[in-house]
């Protein structure tokens, strides 16, 4: 099953059902207004909303055409959004770059950092900046939309709990990180919105690609419509979802309606860029020009700036399964 949120004039947006083709829609309404309401009561009404789906899909009903511009983020503002830290070699080849400390990385428990959820991107909406010199990054991320967890999880538990799955940008100011991680209490002004494929989708409707709570698809960056990356998010994921939800509830529970983010998906790799058409790359900046300082002494790939475009999609089977994240920077 493939749900979207659709832009209608209030903050949380019209819950819809999309179909497999990701061409049409149709109002889930009747059985919940908006996505977290949906959450709150997942197993009386996903069951109603799957058979919705399914008529959708069999043309019992005719759906309306869709389009990501459409869409609002899935949760347009959720409860809770919290990033972790599933790649090791990200943290590997960041812990030189500026702002990053070797005693910050962790080996047997995931770092986590809790972003701000009052305020989600949609697929389309601009990269905004107050100021182009801030060393604007992108960070391409699987996510995962969970229901309630109970403080002190277990491994189980948490893996059970998974209700939705999509890819974000979790968008980051690099010269900002060094001030915000000084201060002490963690990311904060480096952090602006993060955005979100229009869709999410249930675990079933992935088959074979998710398993040990983990996506086996490649994430595909562009930059300016030049491929940038497209490492696969199963290859190299050290804590897996579970291991992610587990360490997030180890000192509270976790409400319905909790985002959970896997971190900047990473494969380990000996390439530079530019990318080729079937290499790994990058799905950050940072990590590129870590590669470039070890390999020519200097950082050759410029941040983004005002005007740069990046789009970011999860393939399968040639297409893009959550549909695309398509952003331009912007200054405010």
């Amino acid at each position: 099953m493939k749900l979207a949120t659709l832009k209608n004039g209030r903050p949380d947006g019209q819950l819809v059902i999309i179909s497999a083709d990701l061409a049409r829609f149709v109002s889930a309404g009747r059985v919940a207004s908006h996505l977290q309401a949906a959450l709150d009561d997942w197993a009386s009404l996903a069951p109603q909303l799957s058979a919705l789906a399914a008529q959708l899909d069999a043309g019992a009903i005719a759906g309306q055409p869709f389009e990501s511009s459409m869409a609002l983020a899935p949760l347009p503002r959720a409860y809770q959004w919290i990033d972790g830290s599933g790649y090791l070699s990200h943290l590997e080849r960041i812990r030189s770059f500026k702002g990053s400390k070797d005693d910050e990385l962790q080996f047997a428990r995931p770092l986590l950092y809790q972003g701000g959820s009052d305020s989600l991107s949609a697929p389309t909406d601009p990269i905004l900046v107050s100021n182009p010199d801030l060393a604007i990054d992108f960070e391409a991320e699987v996510a995962v939309i969970i229901g309630a967890v109970p403080m002190a999880a277990t491994r189980k538990e948490a893996a059970a709990a998974i209700r939705l799955i999509t890819v974000c940008n979790d968008v980051s100011l690099r010269r900002l990180v060094l001030d915000d991680l000084q201060n002490g209490f963690g990311f904060f002004h480096s952090k602006p919105s993060t955005a979100f494929a229009p869709i999410v989708v249930t675990l079933d409707s992935l088959d074979r690609v998710w398993r040990d709570n983990r996506l086996h698809l490649p994430v595909r960056v562009e930059v300016n419509g030049t491929l940038f990356g497209q490492p696969n998010a199963g290859a190299d994921m050290h804590f897996d979802f579970a291991d992610l939800i587990v360490e997030a509830a180890r000192t509270r529970s976790l409400g319905a309606g909790t985002i959970v983010g896997g971190g900047t998906v990473s494969n380990r790799h000996n390439e530079s860029l530019p990318t080729k058409r079937n290499g790994i790359g990058f799905a950050c900046i940072a990590e590129a020009r870590t590669v470039e300082k070890l390999k020519y002494g200097r950082a050759r790939t410029p941040f983004l700036k005002p005007g740069d475009r990046v789009r970011i999609r999860a393939m399968f089977n040639g297409r893009s399964i959550f549909g695309d994240i398509d952003q331009t920077v912007s200054l405010a």
